[in-house]
């Protein structure tokens, strides 16, 4: 299998190899990397360029890991059962089965995204450790086992916001996306605005490195923000002149609400911006 870039994505030859690797060893694909780098969009890309369903089992603070095999709705039972409804005798009507188990179900082979999976608690990943280690579970209520009928490639994301266990960790075959460098983001900008002139996407892209290189940004703006930051660019038809002047009477970096995302970062930017107005 070959995974390449698409007309949406930009795929670096690290990040091809980690995926056919995860691919041939069978083992989940653990991404990580800065938010906004593409670890969710690669799971859609990748979907799409095996023409493989994509299962997305997006975690939150309060998902736990029996939610991604099944779950019982008792509730629904009780209702029916004081409704007289004759379903409540079969309990397998009231099993409501998780992404996981979609995936398992799945006749074709699919891509299973389990999406930030630092969000949840810590003993998330160690309560999945079988399931994605035997591609199977039990069912209790049913007394019924579920195996995958084609082992699903799964892709699992997450922004280091804390430390996975390391049984986890062993099942995985890890991959850290590096932010891309000047020509990397250059490819990237040029697949989603095509026909942005030269001299704009070229001092755009040393104002956006500028700003990342900023001592003290509490976030730095990642890929994401770039590309909406040049959206708004070019809806405004701002010029490449705007973005190399310094004495611009606008601002010394037009609309750069788009890059940065809290206070104390546009205040830090906005201090250096009038420091270096006066030394000019």
């Amino acid at each position: 299998m070959s995974f390449n870039s698409t007309e949406s994505y930009v795929v670096s030859e690290e990040l091809k190899l980690a995926v056919e690797a995860a691919i041939t060893l069978e083992r989940p694909l653990l991404i990580k990397g800065e938010p906004g780098t593409g670890k969710t969009m690669l799971a859609q890309e990748l979907a799409d360029s095996l023409g493989a369903p994509l299962i997305q089992w997006h975690i939150k603070s309060t998902t736990k890991a029996q939610q991604g095999l099944y779950e019982y709705d008792a509730v629904s039972r009780l209702r029916d059962s004081q409704l007289g409804d004759d379903k409540v005798k079969d309990i397998a009507n009231y099993i409501v089965p998780g992404k996981m188990w979609q995936a398992f179900d799945s006749d074709v082979r699919p891509v299973l995204l389990i999406d930030e999976i630092d969000k949840a608690d810590i003993e998330f990943p160690n309560d999945l450790l079988l399931e994605l280690d035997k591609m199977e579970f039990f069912v209790y209520e049913t007394q019924q086992t579920v195996k995958a009928k084609i082992r699903p490639i799964v892709i699992i994301t997450s922004n280091n916001e804390k430390d996975l266990p390391d049984a986890f960790l062993r099942r995985c075959f890890f991959h850290y996306i590096q932010f891309p460098d000047a020509q990397q983001m250059q490819d990237i900008v040029e697949v989603h605005y095509p026909n942005i002139k030269p001299k704009l996407l070229e001092q755009a892209l040393l104002r956006f490195f500028e700003m990342r290189n900023l001592q003290g940004l509490k976030k730095k703006p990642s890929t994401s923000e770039l590309l909406d930051w040049l959206k708004l660019l070019l809806a405004q038809d701002i010029s490449s002149e705007v973005l190399r002047d310094k004495q611009h009477d606008q601002s010394i970096m037009p609309l750069y609400g788009a890059l940065l995302k809290n206070e104390q970062d546009m205040s830090l930017f906005e201090k250096i911006a009038f420091l270096a107005r006066r030394q000019q």
